[in-house]
């Protein structure tokens, strides 16, 4: 590795990275889908610069020995290792807002958060809306955005997995939403007694075969947080029975299945939910109100 310019270590670190077979069709997507954007975010974090730098404006910026030694260290290890960079750096980005993340949890990439974003849910929601539930927390990114999205809601963030939580507490304080957010250990619905106006759910899953089949960098996430039994759906089966006593009269329940659209229609042939558009289509986030769960 040698390149005295930025914008230049930035393309040898991504010819580096697709000669070991990290490109988008295989261990890319946790939080990048390019191998340039990839590169890109290695050579800052090393080089401590804000990841929203302008390449283009920074092209030039020299780049010290010193500087590509630590970047050379922490590609390494992305490419020997297959970690994932957030892992490698500690940081994940959600909708422009930074969360830590360690193997505790998984690396928050849920197209629920942009729905909530840019406001597609509102039409969903009220001014009565004020208890919020997000179920399958993992490191509390969905939870601390729905508090910062909704000012007047309280929300419970829930989990399974006291460690994912302890990793949920350290975002929770960081965005200083501690009086809004409250952390629950739960399985399932368990300790969550509502009732809920809203319940986002990124739940485990991906189903047995695709499971087997993924690469390294998710397999260093916790199977736990992924895997979601032969068609991916145990959880949702014991899920959607008992979601309605904790919703109110109105309350929506707004639900991610990624790609088990057909696995999820053969398992509830009898629902109806409406399908909401994200930025990786229409079927990976389906929304179902309490009249249909009753």
């Amino acid at each position: 590795m040698s390149a005295s310019q930025l914008l230049s270590l930035v393309e040898v670190v991504t010819a580096e990275l697709r000669e070991a077979g990290i490109d988008a069709r295989n261990g890319l997507g946790q939080g990048t889908l390019e191998p340039f954007d990839e590169a890109a975010w290695l050579v800052l974090w090393a080089l401590q610069l804000p990841l929203s730098t302008d390449l283009n404006l920074a092209a030039s910026r020299p780049v010290s020995a010193e500087e590509q030694a630590r970047v050379q260290a922490l590609v390494r290890r992305r490419i020997q290792e297959r970690q994932p960079t957030a892992y490698l750096t500690g940081q994940a980005w959600l909708c422009g807002l930074p969360f830590y993340v360690d193997k505790r949890s998984i690396i928050p990439r849920s197209f629920i958060a942009e729905l909530m974003s840019d406001a597609s849910l509102d039409v969903w929601l009220s001014e009565q809306t004020c208890r919020v539930l997000d179920l399958c927390t993992g490191n509390g990114s969905l939870a601390i955005i729905a508090a910062l999205t909704y000012p007047q809601v309280q929300v419970d963030a829930a989990d399974i997995c006291e460690q994912a939580l302890q990793v949920a507490r350290i975002n929770v304080d960081q965005h200083e939403v501690q009086e809004r957010v409250r952390l629950i250990q739960s399985d399932g619905l368990s300790a969550c007694p509502g009732p809920y106006d809203l319940i986002v759910c990124n739940p485990p899953y991906v189903n047995a075969q695709s499971m087997a089949a993924l690469p390294a960098e998710f397999r260093a996430e916790p199977a736990l947080a992924l895997a979601g039994g032969e068609d991916g759906m145990d959880f949702i089966r014991q899920l959607l029975p008992q979601v309605a006593s904790r919703m109110s009269e109105q309350a929506v329940l707004v639900l991610e299945i990624g790609h088990e659209r057909a696995h999820f229609e053969r398992a509830f042939p009898h629902l109806a939910p409406v399908w909401l558009s994200t930025s990786a289509g229409g079927d990976q986030v389906l929304l179902l109100e309490r009249d249909q769960l009753s």
